[in-house]
């Protein structure tokens, strides 16, 4: 067996390997998620990439896709499979000069939007493997149904959604759950935390909310989840980026629900209390979330990987 092609990619019972080319065209139709759009991807005609998607299937006697509406769909296999060959065989097209798997530093840039606290602190301090790929990211931040929006336009390529897009015309996948938690600074913690254990929520009354809006979703999604109540309180500061409430908490104005995720450093080194540690806390699931048509790039696919990638490792 060759040391330098993942177990998976080698053909079953003893026969030879699977040429690189055969692997180099299931990466493509994975990525573009059609047998056209890989073609195109790879300057070939629909066909032979369909013949040469059935010659691989032939020599590793597992069905790689399955034909949808729209599209194909990969396998639990297939998925295997591109995770063990996807940074071979983007190495090797490094080395041949190509600039990536498909000539992809010719690739445009790839717009990804999504809210700004989740890439700023998520998604940002992981993306210098794709810059030194030589792919071009321009980021946009905004609230997920104006970004949906925008990427049924075409304005963006992929999308983190705080909620799935209804309808099948925007391909989805879960990236992440951010957990919510109630905080404040110490000196609130210290007057309220007893009598919150004993009253519950009540003791809260009087002091200061710092909210991400008026209308306080998250706020309001926490009492009904944690207290199983509803919030009848009007927010003493709003601010529409979570981490200025952060800032505003940590400085002692009040308290608030802001995502784990964002505020673990200061939960770490007490400049933020919890208030409560429920055992079942709440949570929201983060989509990521495609335009259809923009996997003609190649590097859309390339940073779609590498999210799901980072997700999961985080």
């Amino acid at each position: 067996m060759d040391p330098g092609i993942p177990a998976a990619a080698q053909a079953p019972h003893g026969a030879g390997l699977p040429d690189l080319n055969l692997l180099r065209t299931f990466l493509a139709v994975y990525r573009a998620g059609a047998f056209t759009a890989g073609a195109r991807l790879l300057g070939l005609s629909q066909p032979t990439v369909t013949t040469q998607i059935r010659s691989l299937e032939s020599q590793l006697g597992r069905e790689l896709f399955e034909r949808q509406p729209r599209g194909v769909a990969p396998t639990p296999f297939a998925d295997e499979l591109a995770a063990r060959v996807m940074e071979p065989l983007d190495a090797l097209g490094s080395v041949s000069g190509s600039g990536g798997l498909f000539g992809e530093g010719d690739a445009d840039p790839v717009h990804l939007a999504g809210p700004a606290e989740y890439l700023t602190h998520c998604v940002l301090p992981t993306v210098a493997p794709l810059v030194e790929k030589g792919a071009r990211l321009r980021i946009t931040f905004g609230l997920t149904d104006d970004l949906l929006e925008a990427l049924r336009a075409g304005r963006h390529d992929l999308v983190v959604a705080t909620l799935r897009p209804r309808g099948r015309a925007l391909a989805s996948v879960p990236l992440s759950d951010e957990e919510f938690v109630l905080v404040a600074a110490p000196g609130w913690a210290e007057r309220v935390g007893q009598r919150l254990a004993a009253e519950g929520p009540a003791a809260l009354h009087g002091v200061p909310l710092v909210s991400y809006a008026e209308d306080l979703p998250i706020v309001r999604r926490y009492w009904r989840h944690v207290f199983g109540k509803r919030l009848t309180c009007t927010p003493a500061v709003t601010v529409p980026d979570l981490r200025a409430v952060k800032s505003a908490v940590v400085g002692g104005s009040g308290f608030s629900v802001l995502p784990r995720y964002l505020c673990a450093p200061e939960l770490a080194s007490g400049a933020l209390v919890l208030l409560t540690d429920p055992e079942d806390a709440p949570i929201n699931t983060g989509f990521l979330v495609q335009r259809p048509g923009s996997s003609t790039n190649p590097h859309v696919a390339l940073v779609r990987d590498h999210l799901l990638r980072s997700a999961r490792e985080a």
